[in-house]
């Protein structure tokens, strides 16, 4: 069962884990607010980067942010958290290399 969000905004449990997205899209809205706040990037920026969203899905997205901040923003700790702990036990394959070629 999919859940439409003020027209722009679906959330779906099988797609995305569950977390609210631009419908038709799996673009989340955490990634639009990160590439916003994090990355610096405008709304028309995000538009230019992914062409097949409208304008108006990325002002969607960021509205449903700032209605539910406590949510999104525990989401992406949540995220956040779980790449650190997938870095810290997988060694990088380039790392490896580099320490079998010199000898550590």
């Amino acid at each position: 069962m999919t859940t439409t969000l003020i027209n722009h905004i679906e959330i779906t449990p099988e797609t995305c884990g569950g977390k609210p997205r631009i419908a038709g899209h799996r673009i989340k809205v955490q990634d639009v607010v990160i590439w916003h706040e994090r990355l610096g990037m405008s709304p028309d920026e995000i538009v230019y980067h992914y062409p097949s969203i409208t304008l108006a899905d990325v002002y969607a997205a960021l509205s449903y942010y700032h209605d539910h901040l406590e949510e999104i923003r525990q989401q992406i700790t949540d995220d956040d958290t779980f790449a650190k702990e997938m870095q810290a036990k997988t060694p990088s394959l380039v790392q490896e290399k580099l320490r079998k070629m010199n000898g550590q």
